[in-house]
């Protein structure tokens, strides 16, 4: 079996170097980049499994690389965990939204960037292995075609933008996702979907959902996700 590439993107030589020695000790391929120029190219010459991505980048930052990357056919399904700094709250919301699938603060744990790294390319091997149309996850059932939901085989009753919020995350646990991202994708008919009021519908969903609320998380200061469980 083919070892699974990994592209890392840091202006700094000794993140460069720490990421490049845990991730080859766990069996992964690694290209390394300096400037967001270089990335571009060799993320679309080398087609990485996944991309870490520094923010703070000389020349075009990790946020216009993100977004050129998400643009373009060839890279746009390559997940991206971003690497930031604290304090930088407001570009993690960015990046997010720009399709980034997590995101690491820096100083980090290698051991913690090695468990990220492989729930990142679990989520993604699950995501094109999987036909989502029914969704199991322990006593929670979702079928999106018939747009039902079972707790314990009882029927849980939503409304079409609590069920379209539950099914959005549920296909994708671990994500997180920006409270835009969540309007986007389930604007619907019976309630004028806004940032504001995703909180109030996560409130009503998690109320329905009973002893299974806690499955959906509040990221502070940037959204929700589903919580992943194994």
């Amino acid at each position: 079996m083919a070892k699974q590439k990994i592209l890392i993107v840091d202006d700094e030589e000794d993140i460069l170097e720490l990421l490049q020695y845990n991730l080859t000790r766990e069996g992964f391929v690694v290209i390394s980049s300096m400037s967001g120029e270089d990335a571009i190219k060799k993320a679309i010459a080398e087609t990485p499994d996944l991309i870490f991505l520094d923010l703070m980048l000389p020349g075009i930052d990790g946020l216009d690389v993100a977004r050129r990357l998400k643009g373009n056919e060839k890279t746009l399904d390559i997940p991206i965990i971003m690497l930031t700094a604290k304090g930088e709250e407001s570009d993690i919301v960015i990046g997010l939204e720009l399709g980034a699938d997590d995101y690491i603060t820096k100083p980090f744990s290698p051991r913690i960037v090695v468990a990220r790294l492989k729930a990142v390319l679990r989520r993604r091997e699950r995501l094109q292995s999987n036909n989502k149309e029914i969704i199991r996850i322990h006593d929670l059932t979702i079928h999106k075609g018939m747009r039902n939901v079972f707790i314990n085989n009882e029927p849980v009753e939503l409304t079409y933008s609590q069920f379209q919020i539950l099914s959005y995350l549920a296909a994708r646990p671990g994500w997180v996702f920006t409270r835009t991202q969540i309007v986007d994708a389930i604007r619907g008919d019976d309630y004028p979907v806004t940032d504001r009021s995703v909180d109030t519908q996560i409130v009503g969903l998690r109320k329905k959902l009973g002893d299974c609320d806690h499955y959906i998380e509040t990221v502070r200061g940037v959204g929700y996700k589903f919580k992943e469980i194994v």
